[in-house]
């Protein structure tokens, strides 16, 4: 009889125990199919997104690497426009948020929950990449410091050649002074040991 109720006495906090741990388990993975399923459906509203801005994507010339045009996957799935622009799932999973990281923090450029308004938005933000880059190919360099403006190749090789000549002398006279001074070291040596090497 005392076999028994310690048998009962072992089984039932272990029952209670496992119960109690499969119904975390049971939970979790609750929790982890609707993570999974939110994620799914954001992926799906980006995958319209990046379908309604596949003419735009096809259109930008081939060897202007400045975009990305990915969708990456995890925790928050975005549609990535470049390095620093992307187009995420609001908090509701419906509204399409187009971001930018900049020096002061995320901005958001376009918030909608249809699609053509954020599209539209996108298409102006890469035009003006275009513009700006096709400007900085095209544009005169500019000096950094008012006032200070750039030698050309021909004013900046002309000190150079100078200093090639004016190089010889400044040898020259660097090699006198170099033999000088060793007379004058030889001639300070012999009048101290003058008197040691007269008696030897």
């Amino acid at each position: 009889m005392s076999d028994a109720g310690e048998t009962a006495r072992t089984d039932g906090p272990n029952r209670r125990l496992a119960d109690a741990i499969r119904e975390v388990k049971n939970a979790a993975a609750d929790r982890g199919d609707v993570v999974v399923e939110l994620r799914e459906a954001s992926r799906a509203r980006l995958e319209l997104m990046a379908a309604e801005l596949a003419p735009l994507f096809s259109e930008v010339p081939a060897d202007i690497d400045l975009f990305d045009f990915t969708i990456s996957s995890g925790l928050q799935p975005r549609l990535w426009i470049d390095a620093v622009s992307h187009i995420a799932m609001g908090r509701d999973r419906r509204t399409y948020r187009f971001l930018r990281d900049t020096r002061v923090g995320r901005v958001v450029i376009a918030e909608d929950s249809s699609l053509k308004p954020v599209a539209d938005q996108v298409a102006r933000y890469v035009a003006e990449r275009l513009v700006e880059r096709q400007r900085l190919m095209e544009g005169s360099p500019e000096p950094a410091v008012p006032g200070m403006a750039r030698r050309s190749v021909t004013e900046a090789e002309e000190p150079l050649r100078w200093t090639a000549l004016a190089s010889w002398p400044s040898l020259l006279q660097g090699a006198g002074l170099f033999l000088a001074g060793a007379i004058v070291g030889f001639a300070l040596s012999a009048a101290i040991w003058w008197d040691r090497l007269t008696a030897g």
